[in-house]
């Protein structure tokens, strides 16, 4: 069993809306897929991935290092040993081949495309759905669903924000969803208080909306908003100042003292030491964000759960960025305490395909060898430019 071919496709994402530090209209996407020489059906059979949402495409980074690498391994430097699956671990050795350590921004990302497409590759060579092959591959079993909240709420140029929050705010509880995140930071701050305050009437009550800065606010700002949103005991208070200033987050905790969450824009199991070290995160109260498409892959993310637990957090406590399918499956999986959607923003990558199901507060994967990502109409196009 070996690797054929691995092409990349830069995807643009849909819609012009900012959150409080840019603007998400030019951003793109790097949806990859991996060939192999394994036949079903009368066709190869092929891994599907993509970095993660929010950024930008990784096509350099990928066609000039990573892709090559994986080409040029013998299929021994990159299968298990009984050479019936491909471990990601060892592709993502030989990816790194090289590199030095640090820098850890969109070649991560890259890194994570490819390695990510190895365990969808995994779970249609098994013909079971991602997050079956994670759990076994973790020793664990895959739960029946996770917590899931809708995230939403973004600034639009040009129109009514309030009426739109509204609207799209009801449109995901009308869909079955119970918790809601929105954006703040965009606005002056009475402004934003307005939006919060909307925004609760829809979630009604504090502990299903979750608020986002992020990272726009320095310490005066960040308290300001804090000291403001306490008593509504919200789910969490998200990346208040730069994802980098952990100094900053133990003081917002220590001001605020409800949940505050953080690190999607943590790319290694060293930028999550240092979080845990200086960052005033608290066992049993905080959320951890990071997101394997960002961060070198499922490997790499797993080296982070390890080292959260063993400073005495619970994965529980995990909540992967991103909305999509990918991180669905990788939190049902490895039993993480919730994931997020974006039911309604992010096209052709946020939200679920319709099969899977969103009520009691919970979403399920369906039964789609792999990560699903084929059931996504709204990803048709791209997955037939990229394997035609």
């Amino acid at each position: 069993m070996r690797i054929t071919d691995i092409r990349e496709l830069t995807v643009p994402l849909e819609g012009n809306m900012a959150n409080a530090v840019v603007n998400f209209s030019a951003h793109t996407v790097s949806l990859v897929a991996v060939f192999t020489d394994v036949v079903r059906q009368g066709q190869p059979l092929v891994g599907l991935a993509f970095d993660s949402i929010g950024r930008f495409a990784q096509g350099g980074l990928l066609r000039e290092r990573f892709i090559p690498r994986l080409l040029a391994a013998p299929p021994a430097e990159l299968l298990a040993d009984d050479g019936t699956a491909f471990d990601p671990a060892r592709a993502f050795k030989v990816m790194m081949r090289d590199e030095k350590p640090g820098g850890h921004g969109d070649r991560a990302a890259a890194v994570g495309a490819l390695e990510l497409a190895l365990w969808d590759l995994n779970a249609k060579l098994r013909d079971e759905p991602a997050c079956q092959t994670i759990a076994r591959h973790f020793g664990r079993m895959a739960a029946d669903g996770v917590h899931v909240y809708a995230a939403g709420g973004y600034y639009y140029p040009g129109e009514d924000n309030m009426r739109r929050l509204v609207d799209e705010l009801s449109g995901y509880r009308d869909l079955g969803f119970s918790a809601f995140k929105i954006k703040i930071g965009g606005a002056p701050m009475p402004q934003d208080i307005e939006r919060v305050q909307a925004a609760l009437e829809i979630a009604r009550e504090g502990g299903h909306l979750a608020v986002d800065a992020n990272g726009r606010f320095d310490l005066p700002t960040a308290i300001a908003y804090a000291e403001w949103l306490q008593p509504l005991r919200l789910r969490w208070y998200e990346e208040v100042g730069d994802p980098l200033d952990f100094e900053l987050n133990r003081q917002v905790i220590e001001r605020y003292g409800g949940p505050v969450a953080t690190g999607e824009n943590l790319f290694s199991v060293a930028d999550v030491r240092n979080l845990l070290r200086f960052g005033g995160m608290r066992p049993g109260v905080d959320v951890f964000q990071m997101d394997a498409g960002l961060a070198y892959g499922l490997t790499e993310y797993a080296g982070m759960l390890a080292l959260m637990e063993a400073s005495g957090y619970d994965r529980t406590q995990a909540h992967p960025h991103g909305g999509h399918l990918i991180n669905l499956h990788i939190a049902t999986g490895l039993g993480l305490g919730g994931c997020e959607a974006y039911p309604g923003v992010f096209q052709p990558f946020g939200g679920y395909p319709p099969g899977c199901i969103v009520g009691g507060g919970l979403v399920r994967p369906t039964d789609a060898p792999g990560f699903g990502l084929e059931e996504k109409r709204e990803l048709e196009p791209a997955l037939r430019q990229l394997l035609s």
